[in-house]
């Protein structure tokens, strides 16, 4: 193993400038000439736009202009899209209302903005903005996903009668309900996965110049997907064409798949760059964020598992209705389909599946993917199921799981998923081990003897990464490809530039990308730059989310670093008069095999710059670029053992002792795989424990700050235990899986079926809050005598 490159535990090169308070983002960039934005928001869940008087805001001081949604419609800026087509089961393709980045007519949810001020400084603008007088005709709203498709619920959007997206299904239903018929056993579950809000430490941010010499727009944003953006922003917003447009993402500061998206900010200030003549910049509050930020999860579930009188599954059938609020977003329509009713097989053997997923409009922010996007849900519903099983049917947890486990690969999945590797007793043995499963039950006597209620749950989780072929996600209507791209720009004094499609916020990307290239061409790390985030620097990119990064990201680094080395070597072997077979390249050598034959790396760059001496034929230059399409999706797959301590009293939960045993594939750098991991946890954890986005009737948020939205701190985790096993990914080079978002995917199930199993009550929802929690120990009435006892 290298000292810096694949395997090695190398601290991050990023880390430098963030500890040190010298990380650039949005909102510390500043242009000539800038003026500020800020935007005047619906106080109404559901009411139609009337007359917007700015009389008194554009007199006010510092103030450059107050632009309505009805100028915009007017300079005709497009909507915003989906950009993945879902059919319904009766072939009808999806209702898509109609969604304008300002609204001219009709706003359907609070924090929908109607006008935008520019002012000098973001104070004046934001005092204008209230000075802003809007008359409201405010309309009955829903913010409930079973209220709002009942009957005479308030209709949303009349593309969508019944408020109703799309129906669409996955599976043979007949042949279940068939099985179901013959089951000897069937475990039924009603079960919501609770929406949040995911809270980036940095808030979404804008920066819009537009340069009337040469027609040329440029944004600074906050966005995991820049090269998208600008596509989106050109071919479908109608506010730049693309040679025109440099989308730049510098720093940012976290996204969870929340900054995948185009969201009306950023149209609406490009457009009023360009209306106003002057750069504009708006960075969001954190209130903002709580009211406008895509949303995550919402999913209500109805869920059936058949077994035979060998406790293996013979069926699975699942009915979600699935909330996406106000509108559709970018990847929205997706999420509770191809990237959730795809894996309800879990790890195992399951041979018939049907899920029916009913997407709802709702007079809430819209909802799109969120860390794990699709695959939390999933795994939440099958892992639930699972436990609920072995304890209907006597069985140890983990002993149900073995005899369902998938053991021969690749495996055909009833819902499209072709899992190609992996060994998931393996993982469940280490996470077993780990925990010390089988001293559980004095640990919980001894508990019991304190007063306290102890329980263990399990969850086996896998996911899908990598999403791909670009071909097949076609096929089921993305708009995209989802293919990556890279460059490998060699310098004449052998130091390195790697521009890839790749974004990165937080997962380390300059340290890892570059420890590939250095395993791969002996360069220390220090000679390596990675360029990434700005779309004049790397021609076209499908940026950071779903876990690609290494599966798709780094393949197609892998790929242009091949033709750098076979170049190199060609170079090498002429200069060195050996075959080019002989040529290795080690240690910042170019050497000729089982000789002292050599030359240094820089020197056979820059022989490829002078031109000198290169083979005939041969173009000067070292630098190659290669798109990677992966044959099929990664499977990282893994085991979590969650135990929990209780008090009776409060029904305050302490997580005493959390496991988890992944299974990533090749991993480059460990501990930047631990710190992906411990962060996915964490998130999994505020969703089981604390966190949840709540709606009044009239789809007010009350859960608008951090007073009412609660967020996991230190005191409410423990130490994890992590570790990894290893099956190698046979669909990439590099046989890597992903770990982004593992840990939020398997988490979430494991602390609420710890929590069930020691209060002796499965009826729980997430948030789990010490008050759910007593209360559901007190319906269950078993629990504090026990205890008491």
């Amino acid at each position: 193993m290298s000292v810096e490159g694949i395997g090695a535990r190398v601290a991050r090169k990023e880390d430098k400038r963030f500890i040190t308070g010298q990380g650039r983002y949005v909102d510390d960039m500043s242009v000539p000439g800038m003026k500020h934005a800020a935007f005047v928001r619906s106080p109404h869940a559901h009411a139609r736009v009337g007359a917007i008087n700015a009389e008194a805001a554009r007199a006010m001081p510092g103030v450059v202009a107050v632009l309505t949604g009805a100028e915009m419609a007017a300079d005709g800026i497009g909507n915003l899209i989906c950009g993945w087509m879902i059919h319904s089961k009766d072939g009808s393709p999806m209702n898509m209302g109609a969604w304008p980045a300002l609204a001219s007519e009709t706003v359907r949810f609070v924090g929908q903005a109607v006008a935008v001020v520019i002012a000098e400084t973001k104070s004046q603008a934001r005092d204008a903005a209230e000075a802003v007088e809007v008359e409201w005709e405010e309309l009955p709203a829903v913010s409930d996903v079973l209220g709002a498709i009942a009957e005479g619920a308030p209709q949303i959007h009349p593309e969508a009668p019944g408020n109703l997206i799309y129906d669409w299904e996955i599976g043979t239903k007949d042949e279940v309900e068939k099985a179901f018929g013959e089951a000897a056993h069937v475990t039924r579950m009603d079960l919501t996965n609770n929406r949040l809000i995911p809270n980036a430490m940095e808030p979404r941010a804008a920066l819009a110049r537009y340069d009337a010499a040469d027609d040329h727009f440029t944004l600074w944003t906050t966005s995991q997907n820049p090269h998208t953006a600008r596509l989106v922003l050109s071919a479908f917003y109608n506010v730049a064409p693309e040679h025109k447009l440099r989308v730049v993402a510098p720093d940012v500061g976290g996204g969870f798949g929340s900054k995948i998206y185009i969201y009306p900010e950023e149209i609406t200030c490009l457009w009023a760059a360009k209306k106003t003549g002057v750069p504009v910049k708006w960075t969001g509050d954190r209130s903002e964020a709580f009211l406008t930020d895509a949303h995550g999860r919402d999913h209500v579930t109805v869920a059936e598992m058949a077994f035979d009188a060998n406790n293996r599954i013979t069926a699975f059938k699942i009915d979600t209705i699935a909330n996406f609020g106000a509108y559709m977003s970018l990847f929205s329509s997706a999420v509770p389909t191809y990237l959730y009713a795809t894996l309800l097989s879990g790890q195992y053997d399951i041979p018939l599946i049907h899920c029916n997923v009913r997407a709802v409009y709702t007079n809430t922010a819209p909802v799109d993917a969120y860390r794990g996007a699709g695959r939390p849900e999933a795994t939440f519903v099958v892992e639930r199921m699972m436990e609920t099983a072995a304890r209907e049917l006597s069985v140890s947890p983990a002993e149900l799981r073995r005899t369902n486990f998938i053991r021969e690969f690749p495996h055909q999945t009833p819902v499209i998923m072709l899992y190609d590797a992996g060994d998931y007793e393996a993982s469940l043995n280490a996470a077993l081990e780990a925990s010390d499963y089988a001293g559980f039950a004095a640990r919980k006597a001894e508990a019991q003897r304190r007063g306290r209620l102890r329980g263990i749950g399990i969850s086996c989780y896998i996911e899908a990464c990598g999403i791909a072929p670009s071909k097949a996600v076609g096929s089921l209507g993305a708009g995209v490809g989802l293919w990556e791209s890279a460059e490998v720009r060699v310098n004449p004094v052998g130091t390195i530039e790697v521009l890839t499609g790749s974004h990165s916020h937080g997962q380390g990307h300059e340290t890892t990308f570059a420890q590939l290239v250095a395993s791969r061409l002996g360069v220390p790390l220090d000679n390596i730059a990675i360029v990434h985030g700005d779309t004049d620097s790397v021609q076209f990119g499908m940026g950071t989310y779903g876990s690609r990064s290494g599966a798709v990201g780094m393949s197609a680094i892998s790929r242009a670093i091949d033709k750098v080395e076979a170049k190199a070597k060609k170079i090498a072997a002429h200069l060195l008069e050996a075959s080019e077979g002989d040529i290795e390249i080690a240690d910042g050598e170019v050497r000729v095999a089982g000789t002292d034959k050599k030359l240094g790396w820089h020197e056979v760059c820059l022989a490829a710059y002078t031109g000198h001496n290169l083979p005939d034929g041969m173009e000067p230059g070292l630098k190659e670029g290669a798109f990677y399409d992966p044959a099929n999706f990664t499977f990282p797959a893994g085991a979590y053992v969650c135990e929990v301590e209780i008090d009776p009293e409060t029904g305050h939960t302490d997580i005493v002792q959390f496991v988890a045993a992944d299974d990533f594939g090749r991993i480059i750098n460990p501990m930047i795989v631990e710190g992906q991991v411990h962060g996915g946890i964490a998130q999994g954890i505020g969703q089981a424990l604390l966190e949840g986005c709540v709606y009044d009737e009239g789809g007010q948020l009350i859960t608008a700050t951090y007073n009412d939205y609660a967020m996991p701190r230190a005191h409410d985790l423990p130490s994890f235990r992590v570790s990894t096993t290893e099956t190698i990914c046979p669909s990439n080079p590099l046989g890597i899986k992903g770990c982004g978002e593992a840990g939020a995917i398997g988490s979430p199930p494991a602390v609420i079926n710890a929590i069930t199993d020691a209060i002796g009550n499965n009826d729980l929802s997430m948030p789990a809050t010490p008050e759910k929690v007593w209360r559901a120990l007190h319906a269950a009435g078993g629990g504090l005598r026990e205890a008491a006892e």
